[in-house]
């Protein structure tokens, strides 16, 4: 690993910005018959929130824990939640989810 030195951290810490994490969780629906095609209209809402700059990254977990994604939205926590509440997952029962206010540097990004 690099050495990163207390210099380059006071010049770095400054440029960070305000985003907000999603942590996304099975809700009381996510057996319902017929899931497959709200997940599928989510996942949709994923796309188009991706293209219009608002869903900087999105990670659909499987280990089967009950959660089942996260998310950074450029946006702010009560932006956010207003998108999640009109998730088609969200409003039925499908998924619940967590807003949680974060910092991270502009330009990051899963390697590719």
């Amino acid at each position: 690993m690099p050495e990163i030195t207390d210099e380059y951290m006071n010049a770095m810490l400054p440029t960070t910005r305000e985003y907000t994490a999603v942590v996304l969780k099975a809700g009381p629906q996510i057996s319902q018959p017929g899931v497959e095609k709200v997940i599928w209209e989510h996942g949709r809402r994923n796309f188009a929130l991706r293209a219009d700059g608002l869903l900087a990254i999105v990670c659909p977990v499987t280990d089967g824990s009950g959660v089942t994604g996260v998310a950074v939205f450029d946006a702010s926590p009560e932006k956010t939640r207003e998108l999640m509440d009109d998730d088609p997952g969200v409003r039925a029962g499908v998924f619940t989810y967590e807003v949680h206010p974060c910092r991270s540097f502009p330009g990051d990004r899963l390697p590719g």
